[in-house]
């Protein structure tokens, strides 16, 4: 009997759906292109990675009287001690929150990454709309893309800050043409966001529940407060929208990690969902995923947060990031970058600069751009990305998480050459 050849008419349309994620295809063009600097991916500063805190860690965990139970499969919502000490350190930054609340409502996943997935996949069926910022973390506009669902940008204005009217003429026109009805979702970055490194204040949140609920739109709101804590001199003092009383009639999913903020490798992801049901179905799904977040991880994190590991590790990041972000910034407005018509701002946090081309210049990922950088070696995230619609073709996101800072100033000497040379 022959075999039966995989072919695209035996997938699912999910499957036939499946593409390559862009940043798959980044890392590999970093791996095969020996010298190549990346600005491009989003990964921890590889230098400071707490290599002898887990091993503290993992020793203590050893030493432990009794079995080891961290060692065995553990509970589909995480385990129930690391969810108490993250919902009372969500509670110390928001102190109206009820930390027994937020601690029944958390779940714990194999990064931040699974609780987007899960939300989204128990929210909505191809052809439905989710509204996104703008720009967006373009992997999840790639994920809402393979699961059929279509991204709308909520509008921005010159500033880039949430424009209100423009909002409500979208919303109308999506209701005159009979598409309000599929919007199941809205979902943002709100600290220090990626791409933009950009953060919300909390009247633009106010603003953006106010012209939903204008709209009838009280649908499902995602917060990603991935870098929440990667600000470098001082924190957002914006409250999420757990705690804002124009989202109280939302159901609402705060999403956050501790992997950026501490070892990428550990891949352990939190979030707190305020609509029962909403949970339940996202750890039914779950269930069906990994019956189990890995419970090896989440007793190292229980460990260093318990320990006040975390906390000192994080303190020192965000020096590391601030040093990092200004040798980058300097490498190109040293070559002249700003007075070529390249437009950025320093963020407050985060792992990105944001790069705003001459308007001329095409910046997107088949342009001559892109290919002379990678032949400078060099190589970045383009801008066309990170937007759901209307997308310019001339942004930049560079990161500098992942190099040392002799690294990011040649990486800046090569980018600012190609940028120069008005290619």
């Amino acid at each position: 009997m022959k075999p039966v050849l995989a072919s695209s008419s035996v997938l699912s349309q999910l499957g036939r759906r499946a593409a390559m994620p862009t940043i798959t295809r980044l890392m590999k063009m970093a791996l095969e292109q020996p010298g190549l600097l990346s600005l491009a991916a989003g990964f921890t500063d590889n230098a400071t990675l707490p290599v002898e805190a887990l091993t503290e860690a993992v020793r203590a965990l050893a030493a432990r009287a009794g079995e080891p139970e961290f060692l065995q499969y553990g509970t589909n919502q995480g385990r129930p001690s690391l969810r108490r000490q993250l919902a009372a350190r969500l509670t110390a930054t928001e102190p109206k929150l009820d930390a027994a609340a937020m601690e029944k409502q958390m779940l714990i996943t194999n990064g931040s990454q699974q609780a987007l997935y899960l939300a989204m996949q128990t929210l909505c069926d191809p052809g439905d709309i989710v509204l996104v910022d703008r720009p967006s973390y373009f992997v999840f506009l790639e994920m809402l893309a393979g699961l059929g669902v279509r991204a709308v940008s909520l509008p921005t204005d010159a500033d880039g800050r949430l424009d209100a009217a423009a909002l409500d003429d979208r919303l109308t026109e999506l209701s005159r043409r009979g598409e309000a009805e599929r919007i199941k979702a809205v979902y943002f970055i709100s600290y220090f966001s990626n791409p933009s490194a950009r953060s919300l204040t909390e009247a633009e949140k106010n603003v953006l529940a106010e012209v939903l609920l204008r709209h009838g739109l009280v649908v499902p709101a995602v917060e990603d407060a991935a870098y929440r804590e990667l600000y470098f001199d001082q924190p957002e003092d914006a409250r999420s929208i757990l705690s804002l009383k124009a989202w109280r009639e939302f159901p609402k999913l705060y999403l956050s990690t501790l992997t950026k903020p501490f070892a990428s490798g550990l891949k352990t992801g939190w979030g707190v969902c305020t609509d029962a049901p909403w949970l339940a179905a996202m750890l039914h799904v779950k269930g069906h995923h990994d019956f189990g977040t890995a419970n090896f991880n989440q007793a190292i994190c229980e460990w260093v947060l318990e320990n006040g590991v975390f906390d000192a590790h994080v303190k020192n990041l965000r020096s590391v990031y601030a040093a990092k972000m200004r040798v980058l910034h300097a490498a190109l407005e040293n070559a002249g970058l700003h007075a070529g018509g390249w437009r950025w701002a320093q963020p407050g946090g985060g792992l990105y600069l944001w790069l705003e081309a001459p308007a001329r210049l095409d910046t997107g990922m088949e342009s001559a751009f892109c290919r002379a950088c990678l032949a400078a070696g060099v190589i970045y995230v383009p801008g066309e990305l990170c937007f759901a619609d209307e997308v310019p073709r001339n942004f930049i996101r560079l990161s500098f998480g992942v190099l040392g800072a002799g690294e990011l100033q040649e990486a800046g000497r090569r980018f600012a050459a190609v940028a120069g040379s008005g290619a």
